[in-house]
């Protein structure tokens, strides 16, 4: 069955929002590699590629229900920040609100009784989940360390072998 107008362009939209979200990740490796915390920006450029898979992802899918792939600009990502708290905070905030559109999207696939696209989704939303619990357990153990140089350098070393 081929995906609706409406799906095809709500799953377009989120494939943007995937890439936009490679992009950030990237640039706040960019941002952590130029403070000389390597590992903070492996794992940041790591989550770039997750990222990157998730938009292919729904890329492929929504060839493989004969829809098209519109692809639409990438709006330019903050490349400062004043710490590396406020870099987390960052990622846990930007990963809630992909949270919310994964939700509106399977909201979408019940409305429209689109149970392949509600099957394909559920990987989203258990993905998710993991998603978020990740940042913010870094979060947490860089709130709990606060300006200990030793503890930031042992979790920086502990972020480099992801």
């Amino acid at each position: 069955m081929k995906l609706s107008e409406r799906m095809e362009k709500a799953l377009n939209d989120q494939v943007k929002k995937e890439f936009y979200s490679a992009y950030l990740y990237l640039s706040m490796s960019a941002y952590c590699e130029s403070l000389g915390y390597s590992g903070f920006a492996n794992w940041l450029k790591k989550q770039a590629q997750e990222e990157m898979e998730h938009a292919m992802k729904l890329y492929d899918y929504i060839f493989e229900r004969r829809g098209r792939v519109i692809l639409e600009a990438i709006d330019k990502p903050p490349s400062d920040w004043k710490d590396l708290v406020d870099v987390f905070e960052n990622v846990l905030k930007h990963e809630e609100g992909v949270t919310d559109s994964i939700y509106k999207l399977m909201e979408l696939a019940k409305e429209e009784r689109d149970y392949a696209t509600e099957s394909m989704l559920k990987w989203f939303v258990d993905e998710q989940v993991e998603e978020e619990a990740s940042a913010d357990e870094i979060l947490q153990k860089l709130k709990m360390v606060g300006e200990n140089k030793n503890a930031l350098f042992s979790l920086d070393r502990a972020l480099s072998q992801r």
